[in-house]
């Protein structure tokens, strides 16, 4: 199958799978784009992979618990040629938010110029308040002004933000600064969590998101996040296959 240039899969979508078989999943999608967990990098024999098929890793996801570890994973990410890594901030504890908010970024500052020196751009992702436990950038409106402080990207993720009040202006004033975006889709009603399913599935507008990112000259990739028990009844597999023929179709019409 031919997936868009632009397009990878989130390893996440095969979470535990070995490496080995991970390949063979990429190798058939066709696409050479990746988006990685941090503790993949670790794993013998991915530079080796990366290097003998000619990916392009696009992103790496990375839990942020301390500067050490985020120092690690920038070298480890760089080693891969990763362009960005993106994060959830950790939790704030029993901290106000504009607390948690100033001891993220002072942690964070030693790594901004390290990640800028090597070459990888550094982000925050917007996620539900489910996740309130590691994270603090909820709303994407709050990611924004949180990665300002902080000096830092954005990773929008659609699938936590599609239902906000002024979406439209609030995408125009975070690309400037987005560095990854992600997609899936929402089948309303749903409540089996995470609850995510195949874009076209669901009631997100995402040819229209597209459509407004892409007038606005977004210049980076779309990366499908598919997990939750939907995806699990399709088959991981084939719910990532036809999600990129999917979102594929969509960039093509778009001119992208």
């Amino acid at each position: 199958m031919t997936v868009h240039e632009r397009l990878s899969v989130h390893s996440v979508t095969f979470f535990g799978t070995p490496l080995p078989e991970l390949q063979s999943h990429w190798e058939a999608l066709g696409g050479r784009r990746l988006s990685l967990i941090d503790t993949q990098l670790a794993e013998p024999g991915l530079a080796d992979l990366v290097a003998q098929h000619r990916y392009s890793v696009d992103s790496v996801y990375h839990l942020f618990t301390t500067t050490a570890e985020l120092t690690r994973v920038i070298d480890a990410a760089a080693a891969v040629g990763a362009r960005v890594v993106y994060l959830l901030t950790g939790g704030r504890g029993e901290h106000s938010w504009e607390q948690a908010a100033e001891r993220f970024c002072v942690a964070v500052a030693p790594c901004v110029g390290q990640a800028e020196r090597a070459g990888v751009a550094l982000a925050i992702e917007n996620a539900s308040a489910l996740y309130a436990d590691m994270h603090i950038a909820h709303t994407l409106r709050d990611t924004v002004t949180l990665a300002e402080m902080a000096g830092l990207g954005v990773c929008i993720d659609l699938f936590h933000c599609w239902a906000e009040a002024g979406l439209a202006e609030l995408v125009s004033q975070a690309l400037p600064i987005t560095q990854q975006i992600q997609l899936s889709d929402y089948v309303l009603g749903d409540r089996a969590l995470p609850a995510r399913a195949v874009p076209g599935d669901g009631a997100i507008p995402i040819e229209r998101f597209l459509a407004l990112v892409l007038a606005c000259g977004y210049p980076h990739g779309f990366d499908l996040e598919l997990i939750g028990p939907r995806i699990e009844g399709e088959g991981r597999f084939a719910a990532a296959r036809r999600a990129c023929e999917t979102v594929s179709g969509m960039l093509e019409r778009l001119g992208a």
